[in-house]
């Protein structure tokens, strides 16, 4: 594996940490205190795409590939956006987790008309993602959002729990089934876009940390979604193709949203170093031992995103080294930050430091894409052949 960025990409991870030390590190501190997501019409998001970013990988020349920003870049560019403020990193405009699904069952028409717009967006746009609902998480299998036929279109109906930024959405990727009893095969994913009939009931979660971007839960109510926005169309879903695509979809975000912690968890480390230096405790062996033991995890944890990434780049399988990214990477960044509350002691329980602030937004990373006991049962079907049950 290739350890070395090339230039661009090291100018590009610059740019991403003047930013991040300037504008998304006070942000984030400012929106922990004030216990609520940046407003989407905050001008910090214009100036993002007045910088150029808020836009799709998709170049629009190749039906379904990104152009010129693989998987390895975006999970090295995710690492360090993370490193500043992962809230604010999610809060970014872009087509979020709903471009993964679209590069991966969508029409060449579908991702031109849901994805073309934030190729050059003319103003601060965002895309969303629906999987997760009340009584299905990481079983993803489970979904009870209905959808079934009616002329002309489709109807949804069900509701949709921790999407983010689906409030302020263009349009919203929501997964739903044709027949529970069919298991992943009844899976089907659809375009919702802003102001269709029935979707509604937007609420903001209050959340423990990550407080700067908005984890939304809403509902449709007889949705009425046409026949153009079931992604690949009707003809083009074979046996599991909705259930399949959301796993490549979570294949190929898991890298970037374990680089994410590794982020996280490197922040906190530098945190409670540059503590545990200014009060002289460096001098305690027990001390630098653990602080260079969490250095170690998050560096090995960073390899297995890299690896991963490398894969998806290279058309390849990915889905053990995914998991085994998303399975060890939250858990290196909460002890990072579990260990950043220790060295700081009183000063941790405060409330008002950076490392008590990862300690909460650190928490999340082993529930988002994917618990990391779901990524262990992923691993071991993969490793030791675990049995599936009748639906697997």
């Amino acid at each position: 594996m290739d350890l070395r960025l090339d230039a661009g990409l090291r100018t590009r991870v610059l740019r991403v940490r003047a930013l991040g030390r300037e504008r998304m590190r006070p942000l984030g501190l400012e929106a922990d205190r004030l216990g609520r997501p940046i407003p989407a019409d905050h001008p910090f998001f214009a100036e993002l795409v007045r910088l150029g970013l808020g836009r799709t990988r998709w170049s629009g020349e190749d039906a379904a590939e990104p152009g010129g920003f693989g998987a390895r870049a975006v999970v090295v560019l995710a690492e360090e956006m993370a490193y500043w403020d992962r809230g604010v990193a999610v809060a970014f405009p872009g087509p979020g987790l709903g471009e993964a699904p679209l590069l991966s069952l969508g029409t060449a028409e579908q991702r031109e008309r849901f994805l073309g717009p934030f190729r050059t967006p003319d103003r601060p746009r965002w895309g969303a993602l629906a999987m997760t609902e009340p009584g299905a998480g990481s079983d993803v299998a489970g979904i009870r959002t209905a959808a079934h036929r009616e002329a002309g279109g489709w109807v949804l109906s069900g509701a949709k729990s921790f999407a983010a930024n689906a409030s302020r959405a263009d349009w919203i990727v929501v997964f739903a089934t044709v027949d529970p009893g069919l298991g992943r095969d009844g899976h089907r994913a659809f375009v919702v876009e802003r102001g269709a009939p029935g979707l509604g009931d937007f609420h903001v979660e209050h959340k423990m940390g990550l407080k700067a971007y908005e984890s939304t839960s809403f509902t449709l109510r007889d949705c009425c979604v046409p026949d153009a926005n079931l992604l690949g169309g009707e003809s083009a879903y074979d046996r599991r193709a909705g259930f399949k695509g959301a796993m490549r979809s979570f294949n190929a975000t898991r890298p970037a949203i374990a680089a994410m912690a590794v982020g996280m968890g490197r922040a906190a480390l530098d945190e409670s170093h540059a503590f545990a230096r200014a009060n002289g405790l460096l001098g305690r062996p027990r001390i630098r031992d653990r602080l260079a033991n969490v250095r170690r995890r998050l560096r090995a944890a960073r390899l297995l995103c890299w690896r991963a990434a490398q894969l998806a780049d290279e058309r390849r399988p990915n889905a053990l080294e995914a998991s085994m990214a998303k399975a060890v990477a939250p858990a290196a960044a909460f002890d990072a930050a579990m260990l950043g509350m220790e060295i700081l002691g009183e000063v941790g329980g405060r409330g008002d430091s950076l490392v008590e602030k990862l300690f909460r937004d650190a928490k999340a990373m082993d529930i988002v894409e994917g618990t990391g006991q779901i990524q262990r049962i992923v691993m071991a079907r993969q490793l030791v052949d675990l049995p599936r049950d009748r639906e697997g």
